[in-house]
């Protein structure tokens, strides 16, 4: 009686998954996706109610419109040698309100251009106008704030979705609906509850937690690499929260060292926010993107070693992740950090215009915090690549192929 040789089955040979559980896990991490959205929506509508009886902000009073230019009845508006091309003085011009109340109405008003609010009107120029009532409620224009660019950022928004759906085909789709799914829980969950008073850190991580989780469900449904992403991203998102709490008790800053800080006090005068720990908590937000796509790529590179090789140790797989991540936490950090950098370009232009000494630049507020931002996002994204590693090697060691 001979003993068959066992072998290893090449790619080629190893047996696709059934398409019937392909679609199961892929319509059940669907419907666990749009469960989440409920949560999301109903907790966003329950908090908004809570709040509808605060009395309406000046902001929320205004009355914005859109409107296209009709005629420019005067013009002496002309560039000065250093203001690059922009054109400064003054226009009367002529609208017609394109929407709201008093659409089709006419009104003439005069456009003020300066090199901080230069909306420069020609024939056709479709723009924002300020509206308000005079003493026998007639409508007139207060201001032109802005360009009309509703249109154009549509229009930018349909071609990037285009060009993720043509080259991503149904992950595209998926990886569209998740990112839907965040900014919504961002807007509509976690922004409320920080204004409800909820503490800005343990809401962020709950928010990213369950955006996670709703996003890598609609991508690659009910799956162990679903898990390792998903338990990987979550717990760097939380180590990089934890480094910058750590660094801003010792320096120390939080967010009542931030740009804003000094709009954000008058505000949580009269409400429960709290502004001490926002700093942390946009931090967590910054690098959730980051952070889930290092989670992603080594759980599922991980699970396609599995795939070829079902047999393989729990040690080479942790081995292979980390070779992987490793490959990844480079480009990442580097692109975090410049990510901030870029956010901060204008202060460090700033510094070289007015010549500040490297000790004061070095220990300003507004460099400490795009430091802390930076370095805190890195080091979640490094801490996640032996995490995702550790889970892959931990729940896929052994299992059944195709999960």
């Amino acid at each position: 009686m001979s003993r068959r040789n066992k072998s290893i089955p090449s790619p080629e040979t190893v047996p696709a998954p059934p398409a019937g559980r392909w679609t199961a896990r892929r319509i059940a991490g669907l419907l666990t996706g749009a469960a989440l959205l409920l949560v999301l929506v109903l907790g966003g509508v329950l908090l908004r109610q809570g709040g509808a009886e605060a009395e309406q902000t000046a902001a929320q009073k205004r009355l914005f419109a859109v409107a296209v230019v009709t005629d420019v009845l005067s013009d002496d508006a002309r560039a000065e040698p250093w203001s690059e091309g922009l054109r400064l003085g003054s226009q009367e011009i002529e609208v017609e309100i394109l929407s709201g109340p008093h659409k089709g109405a006419l009104l003439e008003t005069v456009n003020y251009l300066s090199a901080y609010a230069n909306v420069d009107c020609r024939l056709g120029t479709r723009v924002i106008v300020r509206l308000d009532y005079d003493d026998n409620g007639e409508p007139y224009i207060v201001s032109v704030p802005n360009y009309d660019r509703g249109l154009v950022l549509a229009g930018m928004l349909v071609v990037f979705a285009l060009i993720l759906v043509l080259i991503g085909g149904k992950k595209g789709i998926m990886a569209l609906l998740g990112l839907a799914y965040t900014l919504a829980g961002i807007w509509f969950l976690l922004l409320p509850l920080i204004l409800r008073g909820a503490p800005p850190i343990p809401a962020s991580i709950a928010i990213a937690a369950l955006t996670a989780a709703a996003s890598l469900l609609m991508l690659t449904g009910f799956t162990r690499k679903t898990l390792c992403a998903g338990l990987g991203c979550v717990c760097g998102v939380a180590a990089a929260g934890l480094f910058a709490w750590v660094v801003g008790q010792i320096t120390p800053i939080s967010g009542f060292n931030m740009s804003e800080a000094e709009e954000l006090v008058l505000r949580a005068y009269d409400s429960p926010m709290q502004i001490r720990g926002l700093l942390v908590s946009g931090i967590l937000i910054a690098s959730l993107g980051a952070v889930m796509d290092v989670a992603m790529s080594i759980a599922s590179a991980c699970s396609e070693l599995r795939e070829v090789d079902p047999d393989i140790s729990a040690g080479r797989l942790f081995r292979s992740g980390m070779n992987i991540g490793r490959d990844a936490m480079g480009t990442m950090a580097n692109t975090l950090i410049l990510a901030f950098a870029g956010a901060g370009l204008n202060m460090l232009l700033l510094f070289q215009v007015y010549g500040y000494p490297l000790i004061q630049i070095a220990n300003s507020d507004a460099m400490a915090i795009e430091l802390i931002q930076s370095v805190a996002g890195s080091v979640g994204i490094i801490l996640t690549v032996p995490l995702v590693a550790l889970f892959s090697a931990r729940l896929m060691r052994g299992g059944r192929r195709g999960q």
